[in-house]
């Protein structure tokens, strides 16, 4: 007899769902062995552990006895946590856009026996609303048509699978040129709100990766518009609702077009980001309020997120908060103007002047704290003030009932918090984030390694699910990051493998480009070759930029051949295709107009440290840190230059040419900026 197999997962998400009375089944081949047995048709069911939309189907239908017999008897039932399943979610969430509906989660999918789709949707409510159609009449008429229409099952499963085989075999364009690449930005700027950034309507997702490629056009060409379009972005979701002023950190997306009203669930992935993006674009404008995002929402992520692994005590970051807590979204995180006077008392008023807190509140009858209205007013504060009242605040909020977090670790996340860690200690020279995220990189390397393979997960302390090639993109970033950051040999060794193992499993010999999955994951349909930037940015896109740095780093050209077939293969003269993979036009800048910057001198040496973080502020620039001493590898330019008068010095070097010797730090600067 059928039961809930669910109790035996690791993941926060399944486990969410152990109790059902659905006869949930895990993604493996034993699932699919049963639907082959029976001839049923699947029941895919694809969400994570803070969705607030797969909460409510899960109450509304998953929870009910009656919904459940009729799941029980017409389908096998599976489910699936997108963030274990990277992979299978990609598959289906392309095979729902082929359906010419709108993606997300919970995503809901039907397949033939052998996990192949033929029709599916997202969220489905139990009675006919929101223009949907009820989830039990969905599930008798999907069930019939299987069973009486073999014929238009089998047509729509062809006609996917073959849309589905076309879009996983890109045809290899010319490659990219700047002109291209200029109008792509041109483009871009094109579908920014002029009044509150982001992309113009509702909701509004932060989009750090395409937000970089528009700040690094617009230091490659100088266009104003271009960097407006960045830092009205940030500075109006730095001082929205999506941020949360008083703990940290940023919620995955805002409901409104003035990101007032968060989806109140943090990810991982989103604050790591942005915090990078924030660094980086602090390092050029030095405004006190990126400063102020990135220490918050590093402190948030250090405090909040940290998994420590039971026996050694190592850590690295948990993937996300729910946005529920005691059942509604966003409890925790709400206030009305009463509560706020009764913890501050003399000072809430100009506490709720600055933060739009009113009598009725400005969402549902509670405020979202927010400082748009203020910000934009330029109403004189007094921040120690309001960070006295923040902490007040703060430690009333923490007696209440949080949100659930989702433990996970998930290697490709982690090495996004890696790398935005780094490059926000070299920026703010802040030693302890430069340790956090040597320690996070040391338990990825230490416990999420299987026979020299990466894994995708890390939960309950297993490592779990096989890697996609984001792992593999992002903790080769991560890696390189760290390199540049301490100059330690065994950081580059990590990335070389780990694209070694890369060019190994995932790369397509016949046709270039990087599957998403293995060449021995065993259990998926296909094997796409994911270019387009979602909420995280593509593995082939990452890789790119990877290459170009190896390349950079080494001299090895190989890494640069790699770097422009894997261009090629993606490139194309459709503007609208080009606005959609803005993280490997990224990588493509650092191919074509990276820096080389050496800087000889001992490590502990401040005029050395000096000259690194001078040449980090020029996110074109891969560091090499070089002992004096010690030899670069001979095909890279600066091979055989040495270190002026026993001072640390640094050359700049692009298409082969090197500066003359560089001691002062001015000096350096003006270098990177005319290279």
């Amino acid at each position: 007899m059928s039961s809930n197999l669910l109790a035996a997962e690791t993941s926060p998400y399944l486990l969410q769902h152990k109790d059902n009375p659905v006869h949930w089944r895990p993604w493996g081949e034993a699932a699919l062995k049963t639907a082959r047995e029976n001839d049923k048709p699947i029941l895919l069911s694809v969400g994570y552990a803070a969705c607030h939309w797969c909460h409510v189907m899960a109450h509304e239908s998953f929870e009910r006895a009656e919904t459940a017999r009729l799941m029980n008897d017409l389908f096998v039932n599976i489910k699936v946590d997108r963030e274990e399943r990277p992979d299978v979610d990609a598959i289906y969430q392309t095979a729902l856009a082929l359906l010419g509906e709108q993606g997300g989660w919970p995503l809901t999918m039907f397949l033939t026996p052998d996990g192949r789709p033929f029709w599916g949707g997202t969220y489905f409510p139990p009675e006919p609303r929101y223009g949907r159609p009820a989830f039990a009449d969905i599930l008798r008429q999907v069930a019939h048509v299987y069973h009486t229409d073999k014929d238009k099952v089998g047509k729509n499963v062809e006609a996917l699978s073959d849309a589905m085989a076309r879009m996983a075999k890109p045809e290899p364009g010319e490659g990219l040129s700047r002109a291209q690449v200029d109008e792509v930005a041109a483009g871009a700027l094109r579908m920014v709100d002029p009044l509150t950034g982001g992309t113009a309507g509702a909701p509004k997702f932060p989009q750090p990766v395409f937000f970089r490629f528009l700040w690094r056009s617009a230091m490659r060409t100088g266009a104003p518009m271009l960097k407006l379009a960045v830092t009205l972005t940030l500075d109006e979701m730095a001082q929205g609702g999506i941020y949360d002023h008083l703990g940290g950190g940023f919620a995955r997306y805002s409901t409104d077009a003035q990101w007032l009203v968060p989806h109140f669930e943090k990810m991982l992935y989103d604050n790591a980001l942005l915090v990078d993006l924030l660094t980086e674009v602090w390092q050029t404008t030095q405004s006190p309020l990126y400063a102020q995002r990135v220490r918050e929402t590093i402190a948030w992520a250090l405090n909040e997120m940290r998994v420590e692994h039971p026996d050694d005590g190592s850590f690295a970051f948990a993937s996300a908060f729910d946005a529920d807590s005691e059942g509604e979204e966003g409890k925790y995180y709400v206030w009305s103007r009463t509560e706020i006077e009764a913890v501050l008392g003399d000072a809430a008023d100009p506490f709720c002047r600055i933060y739009d807190v009113r009598r009725g509140g400005n969402w549902e009858g509670m405020t979202i704290l927010n400082r748009t209205a203020s910000a934009r007013a330029g109403l004189s504060v007094n921040e120690a003030d309001l960070a006295a009242a923040r902490i007040r605040l703060l430690t009333v909020r923490c007696e209440r009932v949080p949100p659930s977090r989702d433990g996970k670790v998930l290697a490709d996340w982690n090495g996004m918090m890696i790398v935005a860690l780094t490059h926000a200690a070299v920026a703010f020279d802040e030693p302890a984030w430069l340790t956090a995220a040597q320690q996070a990189f040391a338990f990825i390397k230490r416990h999420m390694q299987v026979d020299g393979r990466l894994r995708h997960t890390w939960c309950a302390g297993m490592a779990r699910h096989p890697a996609v090639i984001e792992d593999y993109a992002a903790l080769s970033a991560a890696a390189l990051a760290l390199y540049e950051a301490t100059g330690e040999a065994d950081y580059l060794t990590a990335a070389r493998t780990w694209v070694d193992l890369a060019d190994r499993h995932y790369w397509d010999e016949s046709g270039d480009g990087y599957h998403q999955t293995a060449d021995d994951t065993l259990d998926v349909i296909n094997r796409p070759k994911v270019v387009a930037d979602h909420a995280v940015p593509s593995g082939n896109g990452v890789m790119v930029d990877v290459l170009a740095r190896l390349f950079l780093l080494t001299g090895e050209d190989a890494y640069r051949t790699r770097a422009e077939r894997l261009i090629r293969l993606f490139s194309s003269d459709k503007i609208q295709y080009l606005l959609s993979i803005p993280g490997l036009l990224t990588g493509w800048e650092t191919l074509e107009r990276g820096l080389q910057v050496v800087v000889i001198g001992a490590a502990d040496d401040p005029a050395a440290r000096t000259l690194c973080r001078t040449a980090a502020v020029q996110p074109l620039a891969a560091i090499t840190r070089l002992a004096p001493g010690a030899a670069l590898p001979t095909g890279h330019p600066a091979h055989g230059k040495t270190a002026v008068n026993g001072q640390p010095t640094a050359y700049v070097c692009q298409s082969g040419t090197c500066s003359l010797p560089l001691t002062d730090a001015s000096a350096l600067r003006s270098a990177l900026m005319t290279g």
